[in-house]
């Protein structure tokens, strides 16, 4: 029993070794799936701003039509770099991630069958020592039990030694794909990045060498001609001598007509009275002849 209790000390340590990279490395594997999403992502939003940038450039001046639309080619350049990253940590860190559920579903099979070798030894066990109680004097049962009992030892001991093997080489692939995995990460990462460190200054340079004031120039120029066009578009009032002339001579001629049309009233007016007095005679004559013949 004492061999099978310290049997089974060594194989929980085994045991808690898989148990812990299936905890971690299981995160791992997920966090930089997620990561490569996210990196991903960053790539195709990128590339929208190229497309947003190559539109604005389109619809500005000359300087900075030419400042933007280098800047989003440079901006397109670190997209392509980012779509390499993105494919290499594809391949150098989750897809060997992913290798380690099958070989930790594996080696805890292995575990499992150790566990079924080692429940047979001690049922074994136990089946001896109750025929040792119950029939002390039956040698033949104890016997076929003791042998029984070896075989399922024998069984155990070789299932301990396969495990001690597959653990200790999983321990070993372990130790150096944890290394390798994460030092292609970082070499991955710092070749994006010094690719990107070198087109950003590129695009730095550009910016900063853009010359405003040769497009605001520009524009002024513009907004002078729109002005002077608009100007020349609008009805002016004359100042000169001959459109005061032209001015008088329109004044004399409405005051000459208005002179004209009193005159017409007037005389219009009086042929009115006239006429009024005639009719008032006439009548005052046939009053008095009405008079007369009363």
């Amino acid at each position: 029993m004492n061999v099978i209790l310290s049997r089974d000390t060594h194989v929980k340590m085994m045991n808690d070794i898989v148990t812990n990279a299936e905890k971690y490395f299981g995160k791992f594997c997920s966090l930089m799936a997620s990561y490569t999403r996210k990196t991903a992502k960053l790539r195709d939003k990128s590339d929208e701003l190229v497309k947003q940038l190559m539109d604005y450039g389109n619809t500005e001046n000359p300087e900075l039509r030419t400042a933007v639309k280098n800047f989003a080619e440079e901006l397109a350049k670190v997209q392509d770099y980012r779509q390499a990253e993105v494919e290499r940590l594809e391949m150098k860190v989750i897809e060997p991630l992913k290798m380690y559920g099958i070989l930790i579903k594996q080696t805890k099979a292995e575990i499992k069958k150790f566990n079924k070798d080692r429940n047979r030894e001690i049922k074994q066990l136990e089946k001896l020592e109750k025929i040792r109680q119950k029939s002390p004097s039956d040698r033949h049962m104890i016997t076929q039990a003791e042998s029984q009992v070896y075989k399922a030892s024998v069984d155990a001991s070789r299932s301990t030694r396969h495990l001690e093997e597959t653990i200790d080489e999983f321990q070993k692939q372990k130790l150096k794909d944890i290394q390798r995995i994460f030092l292609d990460f970082v070499t991955i990462e710092m070749v994006f990045h010094a690719k990107a460190l070198e087109v950003y200054s590129s695009a730095f340079q550009n910016l900063e060498s853009y010359n405003a004031e040769k497009d605001l120039e520009d524009f002024r120029e513009k907004m002078r001609t729109a002005a002077g066009t608009f100007h020349e578009a609008r009805p002016v009032t004359s100042t000169s001598p001959s459109s005061t002339v032209q001015w008088s001579t329109g004044t004399q001629s409405i005051q000459n007509t208005l002179e004209k049309l009193t005159l017409v009233e007037s005389e219009e007016e009086s042929e009115e009275s006239q006429l009024q007095d005639l009719n008032y005679s006439t009548y005052a004559q046939n009053r008095k002849s009405a008079s007369r013949t009363a």
